[in-house]
């Protein structure tokens, strides 16, 4: 017994006719008695009997449209939530992406994106580029905003930006307007850093351009926070690499700095698990997402 016999079942209890139901399921009349034959004999039991041109239900054939009706019904259901249309998928859709990103780049898109798809059940998780690409191995997120350069060989990725870390120098004073200035990389050494811990991405990027200077950073302090990191230097504690976009706000009091033809960058992508089977709500949603946080990203260059 299969849920196709119980669905050419009922469609012959509902035209009281094999013919009849026949047509409705764009099958042959030959091919729908063999299915309900079959179904008859798992059963062991008689489901039809001829009552002139018409075919009457027996008892226990009552009794069967009573559970195949609602074991179709939930087969439906499945198939809907399951379907390949993104407007239909009802369930829960679970997002992750890093605080800074969030704050100055994904404002307008999300508002956008709960209209675009408002039967989706969206849900948002703050986290680290570590524990989003985990989240994603073990299905925990559906879709991540992440940072490379990280271990990335079992995800599929759509490019975004790239967004420039600045060197921060500690001011005494209040800072006032926008500009980066110049270091030199002798100014660098032997100064105190407070930096992102050393398991993390934006770690590994500030590593690899110590190493192109030839310096070894004095890290006195370590932070997994950006608003922590950034408080820091303008308490005095000493420098720091931060991502560009925390700190446009005013006021300051630090000095964002750049090594001359050097650019300190990381990438950010939207990640999703690679699978043969990809969710086309996921699909939907990531597409959308990367449109609309690039034409974000150009409102804002064209606004600073």
């Amino acid at each position: 017994m299969d849920v196709r016999q119980l669905e050419l079942f009922l469609a012959v209890l509902d035209c009281q006719s094999v013919i009849g139901a026949a047509e409705q399921v764009h099958l042959s009349a030959g091919a729908v008695s063999q299915q309900v034959h079959n179904l008859a004999a798992d059963l062991k039991t008689e489901l039809f009997v001829k009552a002139g041109r018409k075919l009457k239900p027996t008892p226990a054939a009552l009794r069967l449209a009573d559970h195949a009706r609602l074991l179709v019904g939930h087969m439906a259901a499945i198939q809907q939530e399951f379907a390949a249309d993104p407007l239909a998928d009802t369930g829960p859709f679970q997002f992750a992406t890093g605080v800074t990103t969030l704050k100055h780049s994904l404002r307008r898109p999300l508002r956008h994106l709960r209209r675009q798809f408002p039967n989706a059940q969206l849900r948002v998780t703050v986290s680290s580029t570590e524990e989003m690409v985990s989240g994603l191995i073990d299905r925990s997120y559906d879709l991540a905003l992440i940072s490379l350069p990280y271990p990335h060989e079992k995800l599929d990725i759509l490019p975004l930006f790239e967004e420039e870390l600045l060197i921060l120098r500690p001011s005494a004073t209040r800072v006032e307007g926008w500009h980066a200035g110049v270091v030199k990389p002798a100014e660098l050494r032997n100064v105190p850093f407070l930096l992102y811990p050393s398991n993390r991405s934006l770690r590994v990027v500030m590593e690899r351009f110590f190493a192109e200077l030839g310096i070894r950073p004095d890290v006195v302090m370590e932070a997994d926070d950006t608003d922590a990191l950034r408080s820091l230097v303008e308490s005095g504690f000493g420098y720091s690499i931060l991502p560009e976009y925390a700190l446009r706000r005013s006021p300051r009091y630090f000095h964002p700095l750049r090594v001359a033809d050097r650019r300190i960058v990381r990438q950010q992508v939207l990640a999703t698990v690679r699978t043969p089977f990809p969710r086309p709500l996921t699909r939907a949603v990531a597409r959308f997402l990367q449109t609309e946080i690039l034409a974000e990203e150009k409102r804002i260059a064209s606004s600073a």
